[in-house]
């Protein structure tokens, strides 16, 4: 991955996410502020790189298939959406493994779901997750150390989990939780997302707004949440993840470049990084092949269930 230094805007992996005529017209209003308040800026840079866009209002009516059902429970100051099967119990079948999955930026959790089926087939108990502010959760706005208090609230209601399942934001979410102690046996890291610190960097260069803004935005994020940024670096993961890891990540990701899940999986003791092809940054989470792979990485040292 090119270092922040050389990463020019044609080839900024952020500059998708803030394309549309909002994000363009508030770049405007950026730019001409933060000569004049700088504070202002940083605030308001700050509101808009916490709101997920574009905002995903037709996820919230979509038609949620048999035989998942959701149901919604507090967090925080709003609510979250939690996804489950209605599966018939089986006679006397032992419980289920739990395996919790999570979505990225700007996502949602049924786009979890073709992975979800292949675990319920495999005999696991999946759970998807919709993150502050995405999909039927509410709010309008989100962090990622609020992703990561999100992943402890689940595990909290749902018991030690399996595994989790995370694809780019919430598989860094996941990652960070684990580190930091999340009771989880093992780790599927799908098009892991680049550290906050560079994408706060690409994020200033998406609307042209130079580096001093990310600076001032990443303190203030650091003071707010009490998190350094710096232990959501693979640097600082590696070391602390013990469970089996696999990081899945597409050779033409557009969002998240391969070097990232290089990156991780070489920081993490054990890791196996699964390197796939034309399926970008989202279409890796309906592939056949990445959801047996994933199934068989979660399987207790490959056995059957």
């Amino acid at each position: 991955m090119s270092s922040p230094a050389t990463t020019t805007h044609a080839a900024n992996p952020a500059s998708g996410f803030y394309a549309g005529l909002i994000a363009r017209s508030l770049g405007l209003t950026l730019r001409l502020s933060q000569s004049v308040a700088p504070a202002a800026a940083t605030r308001l840079a700050l509101r808009l790189f916490f709101t997920p866009l574009p905002l995903k209002l037709a996820a919230r009516r979509q038609t949620l298939p048999a035989p998942w059902r959701f149901e919604h429970w507090s967090f925080e100051q709003g609510a979250v959406a939690m996804y489950r099967r209605s599966d018939p119990a089986t006679g006397d079948a032992p419980p289920r493994p739990t395996v919790l999955l999570v979505h990225g930026w700007a996502g949602d959790a049924q786009q979890m779901l073709a992975l979800g089926d292949a675990l319920a087939a495999a005999g696991f108990d999946p759970v998807l997750l919709d993150f502050p502010a995405h999909g039927r959760s509410g709010g309008w706005r989100a962090t990622l150390p609020q992703f990561v208090r999100a992943l402890w609230a689940a595990s909290a209601r749902l018991g030690p989990l399996h595994g989790v399942v995370g694809h780019s934001l919430g598989a860094l979410a996941a990652a960070h939780a684990a580190a930091n102690g999340l009771p989880v046996g093992r780790l599927a890291l799908i098009a892991p997302s680049p550290p906050p610190a560079l994408f706060l960097q690409w994020f200033a260069r998406s609307l042209r707004l130079g580096e001093g803004i990310s600076q001032r935005m990443g303190s203030t994020i650091e003071r707010v949440e009490g998190v350094p940024l710096v232990r959501f670096e693979p640097g600082w993961l590696g070391p602390r993840l013990a469970q089996p890891t696999l990081v899945v990540h597409d050779e033409g990701d557009r969002v998240s470049p391969l070097a990232v899940g290089q990156r991780l999986s070489q920081a993490v003791v054990g890791a196996r990084l699964l390197v796939t092809r034309s399926l970008g940054h989202r279409r890796v989470l309906a592939d056949a092949a990445v959801a047996q792979a994933v199934v068989a990485h979660l399987r207790p040292n490959g056995s059957e269930m």
